[in-house]
């Protein structure tokens, strides 16, 4: 199977890599904010990158797959093929990175399928939503239906998508993470 890098180069790429190039469509048109999804043929490590949906880092068909052994090989969450949930910046921007090995069937592993979200937005409506709960209620106990509320409306933004969020709100609002994803369930029940 060949892959066109552009009018003048072609590559080959691995069948199974093929395969998954419409999960990788599937994950970046899902995704709430801003997402790429690369696939990376692990045969070629200098020029691993064969497939990206979306652009979040900037990364390019025939780029090499460094980032994977400086943010996931050594992560020490690294286990199962897959790390999940990872931070770092790129262009000033905060990314949430999750990266998984695909094997053969032999299980030899030939490549990896990154996902990159771009986490700036989630963060800025984060910390928004804590400065306006900091703002309107400074000095106010608030009631359940008031914190109700303010879970509900960071949940629509899309807050607790990004890793501790929940602990922060916690503590904003006085309550324990338990109540937190009791709110969420409560809100959960109510839509229609």
């Amino acid at each position: 199977f060949w892959l066109n890098l552009n009018k003048n180069k072609r590559r080959l790429m691995h069948p199974i890599l093929k395969a998954f190039i419409p999960t990788a469509n599937l994950i970046q048109k899902s995704s709430p904010f801003a997402c790429e999804v690369v696939l990376h043929d692990l045969s070629h490590p200098q020029r691993s990158v064969v497939y990206v949906a979306g652009d979040v880092t900037g990364r390019k068909v025939g780029q090499s797959f460094d980032h994977l052994v400086s943010e996931v090989l050594n992560s020490k969450n690294f286990k199962d093929d897959y790390v999940a949930n990872y931070f770092f910046t790129k262009d000033e921007k905060l990314v949430k990175s999750s990266t998984a090995f695909i094997r053969d069937e032999h299980g030899e592993i030939i490549g990896a399928i990154c996902v990159n979200v771009d986490a700036s937005v989630a963060k800025s409506l984060f910390e928004m939503a804590g400065n306006k709960i900091i703002a309107k209620n400074e000095g106010k106990k608030l009631k359940k239906e008031q914190k109700l509320e303010l879970v509900g409306f960071m949940n629509e933004k899309g807050i607790f998508n990004i890793k501790g969020a929940i602990e922060v709100v916690a503590a904003k609002l006085n309550v324990s993470k338990i109540t937190i994803y009791g709110y969420l369930d409560q809100l959960k029940k109510k839509r229609p």
